[in-house]
């Protein structure tokens, strides 16, 4: 198996350090481009430490990727972006980004950043950073990819192993490909599956429906929200095929139970919110919309369809009609 050895800031890590039990962080890129096509999601993400430490401090496991406005992944991610604040994070993406022509402050200033979602990350105590390789070379920027089964990258993984092992009392992934769990997996096949966040689920579920509300088609950006069809205190998963993609007045309808997403993927509107409020015309107008239409907007990978059991659930359980 391989894994991605990054270059991390130290600002961002040590924020993150000081913090306990994270499931996720956001690993950003201020270029906006956080493609990594050299290792599949679920593959190990190692943080190693610039100079003087030359150290790897930790590492999670790679999650969705994806390129959204800063505004979106502060949204999304807040402190787990490794700053306390929008407007530091702002401060770093200028610091970073000083060589390209940008609009000066203000509410203007929304860039793209590059996410690249890591998930159940882990930071070592100083005490237990681990030698960075031996064969790294000054010249590398980004990162570089490794192979954990042998020479360095074996070294440092299984020390990072041992770490795991150490703090959590048994080793919560496989070894081993041919030992990862049955079941679906995001692109190639991959050592670990790891859980998605609040973050990701909502960065992925808004790449699945294409950006779009499942809805209404709107592109909008600022204005959609990624909705669990099963909330997750009712034990509905972070997983994109238990999401939405909703305009955000339709997000609210749809929790308090004015719509829903029967198992056939059609939209319908309860008589409730006529009865209640005396109004709602555009959404039965929108009702009638999708019927013409046949069923919602999809995403294009029938993995991340919305779960029909799920639907089900939300209808029987959720929804005033």
């Amino acid at each position: 198996m391989h894994g991605f050895i990054a270059t991390t800031d130290q600002d961002w890590f040590d924020f993150l350090a000081a913090r306990a039990d994270l499931d996720e962080v956001n690993f950003w890129a201020p270029s906006g481009k956080a493609t990594l096509k050299s290792i599949p999601p679920g593959s190990p993400f190692l943080f190693k430490l610039k100079s003087p430490h030359h150290a790897i401090g930790g590492f999670g496991f790679l999650g969705p990727v994806s390129s959204v406005p800063m505004s979106l992944a502060w949204e999304a991610f807040g402190e787990k972006n490794g700053a306390p604040d929008l407007p530091t994070m702002a401060r770093r993406i200028r610091k970073y980004r000083g060589r390209f022509e940008m609009p000066k402050g203000g509410a203007g200033f929304d860039p793209p950043v590059g996410c690249r979602m890591i998930l159940q990350p882990m930071f070592f105590k100083r005490d237990d950073w681990i030698p960075a390789p031996r064969d790294w070379a000054r010249n590398i920027v980004q990162g570089k990819t490794y192979d954990l089964r042998q020479g360095e990258g074996k070294r440092i993984w299984d020390a990072c192993v041992e770490r795991l092992t150490a703090r959590r009392g048994e080793l919560p992934l496989p070894a081993a490909r041919d030992k990862v769990a049955a079941g679906p997996r995001y692109g190639r096949e991959q050592v670990y599956r790891p859980r998605l966040g609040q973050g990701s689920f909502r960065i992925a579920v808004t790449d699945a429906y294409g950006r779009a509300c499942a809805v209404t088609g709107e592109h909008s950006l600022p204005v959609l929200d990624s909705a669990h069809i099963q909330p997750y205190a009712d034990g509905g998963p972070h997983e994109v095929s238990n999401g939405l993609l909703l305009r955000a007045d339709l997000h609210r309808l749809y929790d308090k139970g004015y719509v829903t997403v029967t198992p056939d993927y059609e939209f319908r509107v309860s008589g409730a919110l006529r009865d209640e409020f005396e109004n709602g015309r555009v959404y039965y107008d929108l009702e009638s919309m999708v019927r013409e239409r046949g069923t919602i907007y999809l995403p294009t990978g029938v993995e991340h369809r919305p779960d029909q059991d799920r639907l089900a659930w939300h209808r029987e359980v959720v929804y005033r009609g």
